[in-house]
């Protein structure tokens, strides 16, 4: 069953290339495939509260996505730059993509090569995780931000095919820019369903996980991400499973905060700088309960984290059910809600 969910064929028809607006949804009225107690249903993601009751938690990524992808010129070759993330020498992390969002060949990176940016210049320094070659740390001798500001856009992928504006990669939740890429799984989310959710004594927390770049080469692992997880969303982690509520995370960017400031015994504490862990058979979910997720890819590192959460048997359920019933991929796509077999008995 686990090598039928990481080998499926996804076709061309089921990727989102567009905003659910622009296809005349509001942004909660996306699909949601539940799966709880080993029974699914098809849900549309407003919905979300019914499946939810109070003493639950509901954990949020309030990272805000940066205008990251700027244009650029490398080795006479038209290109695009991505900004992964900065590091605390001042260098940051970036990809070269071609134009048309696919892998750049048209010049191979090189240790001192300079990239050509609007009004500036970055230079290749070594890549970031050898031997892997795709992410380089690179100087640039301007300020980042600020060269994003003034002509970075969204980043995207040859999926989707025209650009949006960031008002479209915003979650109601973003307060704190650092991603690359937008925390996807809470993009549904609107304030009117917040507040019904709050309403209806399910309580919502926060964290910080500044997304890196996806599309990582083939067995490539996760790359280190910046995190952080408040005293207050620690406490009421521990408080919820306490009291019996379930603890439900917005993405998979939020699993692997809570997880990296999680003991052995799955007990969360506050925690905060660089995380490089990668849940999976090795290491199950610990503090997380549920997941909200949107659909990965065949071969995605995100799908063993989906499985340490709600366990092989019912990741390949559900996504044997989206494959067969139509659902839709990536960042602007659909989404699922997937729970964690019950334990037996109260001990955590």
């Amino acid at each position: 069953m686990t090598a039928v969910l990481h080998d499926f064929t996804l076709s061309a028809d089921r990727a989102a290339t567009a905003p659910p607006e622009a296809r005349g949804l509001a942004r909660d009225a996306v699909r949601m495939l539940v799966s709880d107690n080993g029974i699914l249903t098809h849900a549309r993601f407003r919905e979300l509260p019914r499946f939810l009751r109070p003493g639950d938690l509901v954990v949020v990524n309030n990272s805000a996505t940066l205008s990251a992808a700027v244009e650029a010129r490398y080795g006479g070759e038209a290109a695009v730059l991505h900004f992964a993330t900065w590091l605390d020498d001042g260098g940051w992390v970036a990809e070269l993509r071609s134009p048309e969002g696919v892998p750049f060949t048209a010049v191979a990176p090189e240790s001192g090569a300079r990239v050509e940016l609007p009004g500036a210049t970055a230079t290749l320094r070594a890549p970031w995780l050898p031997p892997a070659a795709r992410l380089w740390v690179a100087d640039i001798d301007t300020d980042v931000p600020a060269l994003l500001a003034r002509h970075g856009r969204p980043i995207t992928y040859s999926y989707v095919t025209q650009h949006w504006s960031p008002d479209y990669y915003r979650t109601v939740f973003g307060r704190e820019p650092g991603s690359a890429e937008m925390p996807s799984a809470g993009r549904p989310f609107t304030e009117t369903l917040v507040t019904e959710l709050v309403a209806a004594g399910i309580t919502v927390a926060p964290i910080t996980l500044h997304t890196g770049l996806s599309s990582p080469e083939k067995g490539e692992p996760p790359s280190p991400e910046r995190y952080a997880v408040p005293a207050i969303t620690a406490r009421l982690v521990n408080a919820a499973h306490a009291t019996g509520g379930r603890v439900v995370a917005v993405g998979t960017t939020v699993t692997r905060a809570l997880e990296s400031a999680t003991d052995r015994s799955g007990r969360v504490h506050p925690a905060a700088g660089w995380t490089n862990l990668t849940l999976g058979p090795d290491r199950p979910a610990r503090a997380v309960d549920g997941l909200i997720t949107g659909w990965h890819e065949p071969g995605a590192s995100h799908l063993r984290l989906l499985e340490a959460v709600a366990g092989a048997e019912r990741v390949g359920q559900a996504y044997r059910t989206a494959l067969d019933t139509g659902y839709l991929w990536h960042e602007f796509g659909d989404t699922a809600l997937l729970f964690a077999q019950p334990a037996p008995t109260a001990d955590r």
